[in-house]
């Protein structure tokens, strides 16, 4: 696997120090932390842990090319040296040095071979991946579990459509299936078949694994689709790959990538949507781009490569990187891009946006060609709204900020996805008339977009921290398993005998909490210094570090200092206690999110509220933490939702008098349903990709519990989900509970003419529907005349 290579011989003298000056310590946060440790480090007593100021300085390098931000005082300060500046060295005296290109650290005397800082030309890095995305006809995939029933079913699908498969791992078997050669393992697969990306269909609890075998064998391409692949387990991945520079993961939890034009799926997308076309596709949500898919088809513009980045917390190609890609793709006029509620992405995307105005107004990434849709706008405080990402903790925007983000930046912003394919089109008429330039003749006129392109650069330096609104710190996300306080507490006394009780009402209290810094794609520490404020989220800041690493003493020096600490070592001894604390039972106990409220009092500190919120997929998935399952306050929860999820449902109730009961199959298409009833809806449903008729009815059955809905809008776009099976459901429910209020459906996608044909000829008291405003319309009308 190509890494940023070993350490190699340590240098003769020490790093000299750089100036104040020499390089931006203004940057982006998690590069600053690095460099201060690395100043942090080169003042111990000489001759001590160079080795480890030596991978700090590797470290900081890696960060600044992966934000674009590498300045010529970067490699001279840190012990390197540019073309043109190289000291020509006498045979055997081992006068080494780096140049730009094939970057080394500057040598004493050679004892041995040259040891280079990386292993490739020049210093590489996750980011040089990107190319890796774009697939195409030539592109040569693999399959991982190739002979199980999924893979194999998809194989078929995606072979007679054009893809070009050679052939697939089966652990253990060296064979054939669908005329192709299996074998035993990942190396032994790409050694014979030479493959450019693989497809990994095997159980969440061998996906990590499974990725982890394909970094190895260094394919180039690694699509994950599996959901409920436990957190910690990509983190570990996302260690892995942060130290490679040759495979490139999308997902998990994602449909995948494909190119309609190259006719390549490695993915499970929906096929029959899918023609060749202009517009390249970047969402979270596999339901929404699908709606989006046949949306352009029907506007006529169609598809060129669309990038499923999916819903996962830490997913391993993000939305500002597959726009990145797509910028430069000569197939592409326009991008719809897709968000939802989670982390900051897209107002990563919203500033490339406006970079890539600012640099060409005739790129894809200018004003006229980006079209924008954000679910989760209602979303309910505190909880996951489907997808394992879809949660917003303290410090991360809401859907809200993002689609202010988002139109500053120039984005035409669209409520729904049936709606990308008008919205593009009039756009790109538009620039075609105004610039004479034509959309490649599609509309008739002449010449061709994007003649202008900025050069390729794989990463964007990360948007500036915005102010935005955040959720007040108290609504904390719970990811399945909650853990009630006093248990909380009796953690933290277990792991660092922290001192926890009641708030006495004395004291200022502050906030701090360990959690995932998603842009990094790693654990960080979150903190705030006072939680009495108007806004304490718009303190809180956050302070990265490494999934198999302890903090180190300058992260906790740096969390006093922004906690408002006082001076007392005793106060900075209490944190540090706490802190590692804390970070050990989010690993030990593989949590998600751990926060707490703490006061300083008379130099120490005391823990006054606790919400501990644990990775359910550990156990789920892999039997993992089985001994935590007591934990969960199963009392405190909603009858409703537990039946839910025992059927593989996600059901949540939402606050207030909205009385519109919602089905809706995928988590992002349920979102978007919630948020354009406005108010109406009574509750979030999303049936999963799996679903089937009984799943259907159990639905059903679990919102007709709720006594203030008054209809139920069933809103169906069939990927995976066929559209003639909800119909059966739909029909089945019916008969078997016979629901005394109005049902609204609006079935469309895969087996849509088969589904409406069933609910058309059923002779129910149905109220079908194509449009979906119409639909949403109808159904509002339906709860609004009922309660009066």
């Amino acid at each position: 696997m190509s890494t940023f290579g070993s350490p190699g011989p340590l240098p003769s003298t020490k790093p000299v120090p750089p100036q104040r000056g020499s390089f931006p310590l203004d940057h982006d946060g998690e590069c600053k932390h690095i460099m201060m440790s690395y100043l942090s480090c080169i003042k111990k007593v000489k001759g001590m842990n160079e080795d480890e100021c030596r991978m700090l300085a590797k470290s900081y390098l890696g960060c600044r090319m992966d934000r674009n931000l590498m300045a010529r005082d970067d490699f001279k300060n840190l012990g390197f040296k540019e073309k043109g500046q190289e000291t020509p060295a006498k045979q055997g005296d081992g006068g080494e040095t780096g140049v730009k290109g094939e970057l080394r650290w500057t040598t004493g005397p050679r004892s041995g071979r040259c040891r280079s800082l990386a292993t490739t030309s020049r210093l590489r890095s996750y980011s040089d991946t990107l190319p890796n995305l774009r697939i195409g006809s030539h592109t040569r995939v693999i399959f991982q579990g190739f002979t199980g029933k999924q893979a194999t079913a998809n194989a078929k699908d995606s072979i007679a459509w054009g893809t070009h498969i050679v052939g697939g791992v089966t652990p253990g078997r060296t064979t054939e299936h669908l005329g192709l050669p299996v074998l035993p393992t990942v190396r032994s697969a790409v050694e014979q078949l030479n493959p450019d990306a693989t497809a990994i269909y095997v159980a969440a609890h061998q996906a990590a694994a499974a990725i982890e075998e394909a970094v190895e064998a260094e394919v180039p391409l690694i699509v994950a689709v599996a959901e409920h692949i436990p957190l910690h387990d990509m983190l570990r991945v996302h260690s892995v790959l942060k130290s490679q520079s040759k495979s490139r993961l999308v997902g998990p939890n994602s449909p995948g990538i494909i190119s309609a034009v190259g006719r390549c799926r490695i993915g499970f997308q929906p096929l029959p949507c899918f023609t060749p076309g202009r517009i390249g596709i970047v969402a979270k949500s596999g339901t929404l781009s699908y709606e989006a898919v046949a949306s352009t088809t029907r506007a006529g513009l169609g598809q060129s490569l669309c990038i499923g980045v999916g819903g996962d917390i830490v997913p391993g190609t993000d939305l500002r990187e597959a726009l990145a890609v797509l910028e430069h793709d000569p197939d592409t006029d326009g991008i719809a891009l897709i968000g939802e509620i989670g982390g900051a992405g897209e107002l990563d995307a919203a500033d490339w946006y406006a970079r890539g105005s600012a640099r060409s107004k005739n790129t894809v990434s200018g004003p006229s060609r980006r079209i924008a849709l954000v679910a989760g706008v209602a979303e309910a405080p505190g909880r996951i709204m489907g997808h394992a990402g879809a949660f917003t903790i303290a410090g991360e925007p809401d859907a809200k900020a993002k689609i202010a983000a988002l139109e500053a930046a120039g984005a035409a912003i669209v409520d729904h996805p049936s709606k990308f394919g008008a919205a593009l089109k009039a756009r790109l008429e538009a620039r075609a008339v105004t610039s004479g330039s034509g959309l490649r003749g599609r509309f008739g006129l002449p010449g061709t977009i994007g003649e202008h392109r900025r050069r390729f650069h794989t990463v964007t330096r990360r948007a500036e921290q915005r102010k935005q609104s955040w959720p007040p710190l108290s609504q904390q996300q719970r990811r399945h398993l909650y853990v009630p306080e006093d248990k909380c507490m009796d953690l933290l006394r277990e792991a660092g005998r922290i001192n926890c009780g009641a708030y006495s009402g004395s004291g200022t209290r502050k906030f701090l909490a360990v959690g995932i810094d998603r842009a990094t794609r790693s654990p960080c520490i979150l903190a705030s210094p006072n939680l009495e404020e108007d806004n304490p989220n718009g303190s809180v800041k956050r302070y990265p570090f490494d999934h198999g690493r302890d903090l180190d003493k300058l992260i906790i020096e740096r969390l006093a200092s922004h906690l408002q600490l006082s001076q007392r070592d005793s106060a900075v001894e209490s944190l540090r206690r706490l802190a590692k604390s804390l970070v050990t039972i989010f690993r030990d106990k593989e949590a998600f999110f751990l926060s707490t409220s703490i006061v300083e009092r008379l130099g120490e500190l005391k823990v006054v509220g606790a919400r501990f919120g644990l990775d359910d997929a550990a156990y789920r998935s892999c039997g993992r933490q089985a001994d935590l399952q007591h934990l969960r306050d199963v009392a405190a929860e909603d009858p409703a939702e537990i039946e839910a999820e025992k059927n593989g449902i996600v059901y949540i109730k939402l606050q207030g008098a909205g009385a519109v009961g919602t089905l809706v199959n995928g988590a992002g298409l349920a979102m978007n349903t919630v948020d354009a009833l406005a108010g109406h809806a009574a509750n979030f449903l999303d049936t999963g990709g799996k679903a089937t008729s009984e799943t259907v009815k159990q639905s059903f059955e679990i919102i007709l519990r709720d006594p203030r809905v008054r209809v139920i809008f069933v809103n169906i776009f069939g990927g995976l989900t066929l559209g003639d099976m909800i119909a059966r459901g739909i029909i089945l429910a019916f008969k078997e509970l016979s629901p005394s209020v109005p049902v609204v459906v609006r079935i469309r996608g895969t087996n849509e003419k088969e589904g409406q044909s069933l609910i058309a000829g059923s002779g129910l008291p149905l109220y079908a529907f194509d449009d979906f405003e119409e639909a949403a319309a109808k159904a509002i009308e339906l709860s609004t005349s009922a309660r009066a």
